[in-house]
């Protein structure tokens, strides 16, 4: 079955959402810039570009993704003209955010590169559909292919896709992944850890939702669903605050509280985890939070980033850059209209050697 693109409108089944965002561009004097911070670099927004300035600073705090994109040999590029190919950009973005100055970072380069690959400039996107786009384009523009697929490893979440006749107990399955987990919300509250686990809830199929069972040779009622086989370095989650009902689209403001540290183990039943699964390290941290504010037809992103240098919260608005507080963060858990409220979330993995490390 191979990858789930995520390509269908929102609200049908494992999707993308897709939305009207991003209508803010900002224009700052230079009284407004904020010189560098533990690292992070403010990013000018460039015609409606919150939307990947927000995905930078994530991608920017990805050590992993960063180390992998610096040991590509750049002058092998293959046959892509240089401005048209994403992930060399990305690379020039990311170590140019790295670097020691003081101003935001130029990356008009790589807007402008996204534009020639169809992801345009004065035109609002939705952020998981461009996270899942630019992963894409490294897989098909980089030269180095296992490089490319080592960096798509860093994100994939593998899964078992499940069904199982209830009448005869025969049992279909198959091999697929997701590079971020799109949960969908209730109206109401809702924690991180009850819709991870309604993600991989197994559901029952009866009565005109009944499968075709090929051992049976006719319908017959079934549980269908996907079933945990191993979480990668980082785990991406798309909360779906997007809903299409008789062609209109509303964002759900409901409110998701989501933890600083996980334990995917103790979310999890024996049902939703697979017999192959491969998991011997459960514990994360998230570091990277991508905010979403306004309505499902306009709005605009930051993100709030967790550096490694100091363990500190902070803010990225386009070009500003400031210090937060975990109670802060928290504002955006949602629940009001008023309240920006997180979209995507970033879990790293807890490595237990490292762990010893930090504690020894």
């Amino acid at each position: 079955m191979g990858e789930r693109r995520q390509t269908t409108m929102a609200g049908s089944g494992l999707s993308r959402s897709v939305s009207y965002l991003d209508t803010r561009t900002y224009r700052h004097s230079t009284s407004d810039y904020y010189s560098r911070i533990q690292g992070l670099r403010g990013l000018m927004n460039y015609g409606l570009s919150c939307c990947v300035n927000a995905l930078l600073q994530s991608f920017s705090a990805t050590h992993e993704l960063l180390e992998l994109l610096n040991k590509w040999d750049t002058d092998d590029c293959g046959a892509l003209d240089k401005a048209h190919n994403v992930p060399l950009q990305l690379q020039r973005t990311l170590q140019t955010m790295q670097s020691q100055g003081l101003q935001p970072a130029p990356h008009q380069d790589f807007l402008r590169c996204l534009d020639r690959n169809n992801i345009r400039l004065f035109k609002q996107h939705d952020a998981d559909e461009v996270f899942l786009s630019i992963l894409n384009f490294i897989q098909e523009q980089m030269s180095d292919k296992e490089l490319a697929q080592e960096i798509r490893r860093l994100y994939m979440v593998k899964v078992e896709e499940y069904l199982q006749c209830l009448e005869c107990r025969f049992i279909e399955s198959a091999t697929s992944y997701l590079l971020s987990l799109p949960l969908p919300l209730c109206e109401g509250n809702n924690t991180l850890e009850e819709r991870f686990r309604d993600f991989f809830e197994l559901q029952e199929l009866k009565n005109m939702d009944e499968c075709f069972c090929n051992r049976c040779g006719e319908k017959q009622p079934a549980r269908q669903g996907l079933r945990l086989i191993e979480l990668p370095p980082v785990v991406c989650i798309h909360l779906k605050r997007f809903r299409s009902t008789d062609g209109y689209t509303k964002k759900l403001h409901s409110k998701v509280s989501f933890p600083q540290t996980i334990d995917f183990n103790k979310v999890l039943g024996p049902e939703q985890v697979s017999g192959n699964f491969l998991q011997s390290e459960w514990q994360y941290n998230l570091y990277a939070v991508i905010v979403h504010c306004g309505s499902a037809m306009s709005g605009h992103y930051t993100a709030y980033i967790k550096h490694s240098g100091d363990n500190e919260w902070y803010h990225a608005d386009d070009s500003r850059v400031h210090k937060a507080k975990w109670e802060e963060v928290k504002y955006t858990f949602g629940g009001s209209r008023g309240d920006g409220t997180a979209y995507m979330l970033l879990y790293r993995r807890i490595e237990k050697e490292k762990e010893l490390e930090c504690s020894g």
